[in-house]
């Protein structure tokens, strides 16, 4: 009888330990892709290459719903900027619409 009370607690803890997990992940994969696109900023005149290099660094999941962007000043030894914001929906059994939005940035000095 005490088990049919307990068990959806414990499933309940189940999934949101899951789900903490997953966003957990997708946060650790943006803010390895916006380290390599910091690194690209650094060394390219170009920011659009360095949007490139995030969304290649990136799941093709979370290219989707990813936005980048990139400040970098022409001036040698100022930090080259590179930020993104994607949505993270949490899945099942929630509802599709709700989710979670992970930002991340990162700064090199650019060198050329």
């Amino acid at each position: 009888m005490e088990l049919f009370l307990v068990l959806p607690i414990v499933v309940l803890v189940l999934v949101a330990g899951l789900q903490i997990v997953s966003v957990a992940r997708a946060r650790i994969e943006l803010t390895g892709a916006v380290r390599e696109g910091a690194r690209v900023a650094a060394t390219t005149p170009d920011p659009a290459r360095a949007v490139e290099a995030v969304q290649a660094a990136l799941s093709p999941r979370m290219r989707e719903v990813t936005r980048v962007s990139v400040s970098r000043p022409s001036v040698v030894g100022r930090p080259a900027t590179v930020s993104a914001v994607t949505r993270h929906s949490l899945g099942p059994p929630f509802p599709e619409d709700l989710g979670v939005d992970i930002t991340a940035g990162a700064s090199m000095l650019v060198e050329r």
